[in-house]
């Protein structure tokens, strides 16, 4: 997939799915997944593994992710060029909205 037709899909992006990706510049496997996107949200994030795992299916079809080996049956994923420019769309996009609302807080 190309970057303007993943940024189609993708742009904007669930709070879900920008948790995943943002995981995935770092190497990591479905559960370790689920640590990270709670310990960096502080708990208020919680992803359950039907959630992690179709996620992940739909990254990896697109492009945005790939699996990169198993070790003790479990499957560790890291983003491509493609999902790390995508992320970084989506950030510049939400740092906009947050430029937009600095007054009301």
């Amino acid at each position: 997939m190309n970057f303007e037709s993943a940024k189609k899909r993708f742009v904007p992006m669930s709070e879900t799915m920008f948790y995943i990706l943002l995981s995935l510049q770092q190497e990591r496997h479905g559960y370790g997944i689920m640590q990270h996107v709670k310990e960096i949200t502080n708990d208020r994030i919680v992803l359950g593994a039907g959630t992690i795992y179709q996620s992940l299916g739909k990254l990896e079809k697109d492009g945005l992710i790939v699996p990169t080996r198993e070790a003790d049956r479990k499957k560790f994923y890291a983003s491509t060029e493609l999902g790390k420019q995508i992320l970084m769309e989506e950030a510049r996009r939400i740092q906009e909205l947050h430029h937009n609302v600095e007054g009301l807080i």
